[in-house]
């Protein structure tokens, strides 16, 4: 059965604190960024504990262990445990583990997080491709990894050895700019051997089954600031999901979403946990309202009138753009209208 395309994000009478059992939140751009607690941030997450909800951390970052990240949040003033923490190192180990012998041996090209899950599902670590790995691994290693580890990893992937990636993300952010992430590590793999690895980080299916085999989530809602790791690995899994604005994603780009990079939600920060969703409504001349916004898809570009919460427009505006896409990506300008709310 097809699924049906979002055409604008969805209203909630309830608090999704309320409405879900599990948040299952991206950290960089959602929970903090550069290393300190994004605005709103220590505050909701403890009211939406305090209230029943389930708070579980997922990132696509297997260079740190769940005990370094549970440390950095309670530093932050989030008290965290490290089972609260799922990462794609565990998410890898896994998909490593129901392909190759218990006990065997795997070639590590990355950090420690990637070392701690494979002793988890009870592999063995190995640095060189001489020490007859079964599979290797490849994971965000920090900015020090060495060239050679590279030459490793492309030894043993040209002789047949299995290659599995814990994410594809090609860049990362950091407190100069944007850096390279493990993707484009991957890629330097890719080039010298023509080989494909198995992926297991957001957006895709092995991820998502960690975080729900983790935390025994019945009713999860992600919540993240990126349409191509988070809200799709939502939609990947048939979940509803929350997008904050507090971190990569822009209007205009959240206008251009093909359905799956189209969020359930749209809010500011995750303040947006804690309350309901207004309504966006279909009106008669083919426009949308939320709140005191009212938008329409022109012949060449999106229009909004009224006045009231820059959110509801936004949302208006949503429902304008994803109407008018379909099935596709919103080639409407929407660059003046996005102006009037200040995005």
């Amino acid at each position: 059965m097809s699924r049906s395309v979002r055409t604008r994000p969805e209203g909630s009478g309830q608090a999704l604190s309320e409405a879900y059992d599990t948040a299952l939140l991206d950290l960089d751009g959602v929970v903090y960024a550069g290393g300190s607690a994004i605005a709103y941030a220590v505050e909701s997450l403890a009211e939406a504990r305090a209230g029943g909800m389930r708070l579980a951390y997922v990132t696509n970052n297997a260079l740190r262990t769940p005990d370094t990240v549970a440390a950095h949040l309670t530093e932050l003033g989030i008290p965290t445990g490290a089972d609260d923490v799922i990462t794609s190192a565990q998410a890898v180990a896994r998909l490593i583990s129901e392909q190759v012998p218990q006990g065997a041996r795997v070639l590590v090209i990355g950090g420690e997080g990637l070392r701690v899950a494979l002793r988890e599902r009870g592999l063995v670590p190995v640095e060189s491709a001489d020490d007859d790995p079964a599979a290797v691994v490849q994971g965000f290693g920090g900015p020090e990894l060495p060239w050679g580890r590279f030459a490793e990893a492309c030894y043993a992937v040209a002789r047949g050895v299995p290659w599995f990636a814990s994410n594809t993300d090609l860049t990362i952010p950091s407190g100069r700019g944007i850096a390279p992430g493990n993707g484009a590590a991957v890629e330097v793999v890719r080039i010298a051997t023509g080989a494909e690895p198995q992926v297991a980080g957001k957006p895709l299916p092995p991820m998502h089954r960690e975080t729900i085999l983790r935390t025994g989530a019945k009713r999860p809602l992600v919540v993240g600031d990126r349409l191509d790791t988070d809200i799709e690995g939502a939609f990947n899994g048939d979940v509803d999901s929350l997008l904050v604005l507090t971190g990569v994603t822009d209007g205009a780009q959240l206008l251009a979403a093909p359905p799956h990079h189209r969020p359930t939600y749209v809010d500011a920060d995750l303040r947006g946990m804690l309350s309901g969703q207004p309504d966006v409504e279909a009106v008669d001349d083919g426009g949308f309202r939320c709140g005191g916004w009212t938008a329409t898809a022109g012949a060449e570009a999106l229009e909004l009138d009224g006045d009231g919460e820059a959110l509801d427009g936004l949302r208006a505006l949503c429902a304008a753009a994803w109407t008018a896409a379909g099935e596709g990506a919103c080639e409407l300008d929407g660059g003046k209208a996005l102006a009037k709310l200040g995005l």
